[in-house]
Parts: C-alpha cells; structure tokens; sequence
C-alpha cells in the first residue's frame, strides 16, 4: 500500500500512530506553546492600544497648534514619546522572550534523559539570555538620557 516517498512516509507513520494519540497528552504537550502564543497576543494588543492612544492624542494637540512652532513642538514632543514608547515595547518585547527561553531550557531539562548532565549547560544558557536582556536594557536606557540630553541642550539655547 505505502511506497518509499516522504508524504507516504509521513502518512503510515500517522496511520500506524493514530490508534495509540492520547488527546489528552497532545494537549498538555502544546499547553506551554498556547500559553506563549497568547502571551504574545496579549502584549501586541497591549502596545497597540498604547500607540493607538499617542497617536490620537499627537492628533488632537496638533489641530490645538496656533502656529508652526507650536505645531513643531507637539510633533518634537510625540517623536520623544514615541522613542520611550518604543524602548518600552521592545524592554517588555525582550523580558517575554527570555522569560520564555527560560521556561523552554527548564523543559528541556525536565525531559533530558540525564537532566544532571545538562543541568550546567541549562544555568549557562540562562544566564547568557540574563545578561543579554540586562546588556540591552543598558543599552536603551543609556539612549534615552542621550536623547534627553541633546533635548534639554536644545532648549537652552
């Protein structure tokens, strides 16, 4: 009946699985996927609403504007929250992510076959992530108070 072709292959190693699928196994195995996906729904709603929101009140203060510079202002102003807006997102964006790596690592030690082997490796990985979401939140933060800076200059003069 079943030749040597992949999707062949593919559908007798279905065949000869069906009879043995527990549903309730399948679904707890993808349980930790669905919670990443649904967390990552929620957090793009979340900063949709929060952008949505900017840009209606970016729109509101510049039909306010009396004259070009104060219609300059309120767009210099909307670029600077944008700027801390998205450095939010993407610190929020990251914190998600190495969170979930985290988790990931954890079940990958979980299902090692000799999880006290590879537990070193899981702490190394961990931490690297650690370091590079703390690396990154360095370096976002040391970019806003450039802005800052260059901001508070530009005023002065």
């Amino acid at each position: 009946m079943f030749k040597n072709t992949p999707f062949e292959a593919i559908a007798k190693t279905m065949t000869d699985a069906a009879p043995k699928m527990n549903p309730a196994a399948v679904q707890e195995a993808i349980k930790p996927v669905q919670d990443n996906i649904k967390a990552w729904a929620d957090l793009a709603q979340l900063q949709a609403k929060e952008v949505q929101a900017a840009i209606a009140e970016t729109v509101e203060s510049i039909k306010g504007a009396k004259d070009p510079q104060a219609a300059f202002e309120v767009m210099k102003a909307s670029a600077e929250a944008g700027m801390a807006m998205f450095a939010k997102s993407l610190k929020t964006a990251t914190s998600l992510s190495v969170e979930q790596f985290h988790s990931s690592v954890d079940a990958i030690e979980k299902a090692h076959p000799a999880p006290e082997s590879f537990a070193a490796v899981a702490k190394n990985l961990k931490a690297a992530a650690t370091t590079a979401e703390s690396t990154l939140d360095s370096a976002l933060e040391k970019g806003a108070s450039a802005v800052a800076a260059v901001s508070k200059s530009k005023k002065s003069r």
